[in-house]
């Protein structure tokens, strides 16, 4: 089920908000979570039943997993809650079978992830590399497969180092089926979701909150209906058509393409943060205006935030992070972006991708050159102003992105091949005629009828609005801000409304979101 379509916003949402806040009201506390539950996996199942039995079976081993946790003796099971981020000193303080059950609960998460989603790739490869001839399985990929096995992944790991308690099942699964965060997430953690059910104040109707959640809603549904879909028109015909476009073209294509990643991604995000506060719960921030930074280093600090931190706190540091010197430092950097690139997808396109950004950051952190007011705690030897530095990093995004968006390698390349031809065949015509949408259908009609010559190029004026009002966007405060400062007075409240009636009036071509690919 998509947040962007008509059973979601008029049936499901209003079915679960009243059963949710009805059974609390009585104090059914237990019986709210059951209900709760259930409706997130009739959104699950609503994409294809067969994922169900997947999601159930995952969660359903990893709470087995965390209940054998509990019975281990206590002389082999000693908490490192308090324990350094030195590898050592972790090892030191597992006892044998605590060290099985976080092996196996590594092997148990990752193994079902290569099944489902990489095992076509791996086996591609090996028949490629030794001349073999093993079958492709061609595995339907569920989705969401990634968010919640890094999710559960990350509780497990934290189970066997003592960091958190075995819960009870009921709260274990509203933790990992939370609707609003289950598809493309935001990745949460145990400590800051399961701590939010438990908590009876937030089981009552918060007007305030609840309003919030619909201004954030609104705001992400705008992004994403309004914004990426639009871009998207663009984009999909660009790549398309990738071995005849012109270097202009393809520069329009790229940055379409950027534009409807960032506000599909952070629309999603955006919309799961404001379901949540309608629910009386705060889903962390994702996306914190990456597209205003100066250095690929800080545009990770601002990009896919909950991705980085799940990376970070269980493998940069399990690696020993920054503490056994700058060379392995830059190598843990490295391999983290790596490991972010495959995360993303079953493609060499994806892991080039990651190796770019790999050596952007490893480059940054290097501090050769710095950006004026962006140099964080290690200062650079050289500095160039910030607009350059923000020219220099929105232009490797996007030069990144052809390896993202790709097909195949080839096409990327031809694209780069494009770009730099400095060729112009009048194929941006053809790119800009794809925004043949109906809110720019009356005055296309008019200029025909008034101006015959002009009328194609109003798709041309309209695209060039369209990137200037996405520029104007990133470099203003962002959904969240805007949804969680200053009152709601009548006159923002009107905004809404008349964004949302657009909205759904736009839903007709209704599309999925891209992370769900992933």
């Amino acid at each position: 089920m998509l947040f962007n379509s008509y059973i979601f916003i008029f049936i499901f949402l209003p079915v679960v908000l009243i059963g949710w806040y009805g059974l609390n009201h009585y104090r059914k506390y237990s019986l709210a979570n059951l209900f709760l539950v259930g409706m997130s996996l009739w959104f699950y199942a609503y994409f294809n039943v067969y994922y169900l039995a997947i999601i159930l079976s995952s969660i359903g081993l990893n709470y087995l997993l965390s209940f054998l946790i509990t019975k281990i003796p206590v002389n082999n099971y000693s908490p490192i809650s308090n324990a350094t981020d030195n590898e050592s000193s972790v090892k030191s303080a597992l006892g044998v079978w605590t060290r099985i059950g976080l092996i196996t609960g590594i092997l148990l998460n990752l193994g079902i992830l290569f099944y489902f989603k990489y095992y076509d790739f791996f086996i591609e490869n090996i028949n490629y590399a030794f001349h073999t001839d093993f079958t492709l399985k061609h595995i339907l990929l569920p989705l969401g497969i990634s968010f919640f096995t890094f999710q559960q992944l990350s509780f497990i790991i934290d189970r066997c180092l003592g960091k958190t308690e075995h819960y009870s099942f009921i709260n274990y699964v509203t933790f990992v089926t939370f609707f609003p965060q289950l598809i493309a997430g935001p990745i949460v953690l145990y400590k800051e979701m399961i701590p939010q059910f438990e908590d009876l104040s937030k089981r009552r109707f918060i007007a305030s909150s609840f309003s919030r959640g619909i201004y954030l809603f609104v705001l992400g549904l705008a992004k994403k209906v309004l914004l990426a879909d639009t871009f998207a028109l663009m984009a999909n015909y660009g790549f398309a058509q990738t071995f005849s476009l012109d270097s202009i073209s393809t520069i329009i294509v790229i940055l379409s393409y950027t534009f409807e990643l960032y506000f599909d991604f952070s629309g999603y995000s955006d919309m799961a943060m404001g379901l949540g506060k309608m629910f009386n719960v705060d889903l962390p921030v994702n996306f914190n205006a990456p597209y205003r930074s100066c250095s690929i280093k800080e545009f990770w600090q601002r990009w896919h935030i909950t991705l980085s931190r799940f990376f970070i706190t269980y493998v940069y540091i399990p690696l020993g992070g920054s503490k056994k010197g700058r060379a392995r430092m830059l190598v843990n950097t490295f391999i983290i972006f790596l490991l972010s690139g495959l995360w993303h997808g079953a493609a060499w396109t994806y892991v080039t991708w990651g190796v770019m950004h790999g050596l952007l950051v490893v480059w940054d952190n290097l501090g050769i050159i710095g950006v004026q007011g962006h140099d964080g705690k290690r200062p650079a030897r050289f500095h160039i102003p910030a607009w350059l530095g923000w020219i220099f990093t929105f232009t490797l995004f996007n030069l990144s992105l052809f390896f993202f968006r790709s097909e195949s390698m080839l096409g990327a390349i031809q694209l780069f091949k494009n770009l730099f031809a400095g060729n112009f065949t009048g194929k941006i015509y053809e790119v800009a005629a794809q925004l043949d949408i109906s809110e720019i259908y009356v005055v296309k009609q008019a200029l025909e009828i008034a101006v015959p010559g002009l009328a194609e190029y109003i798709y041309l004026v309209f695209m060039f609005l369209l990137f200037v009002f996405a520029f104007y966007l990133i470099f203003k405060p962002n959904a969240y801000e805007r949804a969680m400062r200053g009152e709601l007075t009548s006159g923002r409240c009107w905004v809404i409304c008349m964004l949302l009636l657009w909205c759904i009036v736009s839903l007709s071509q209704v599309s999925t979101f891209l992370y769900f690919n992933f």
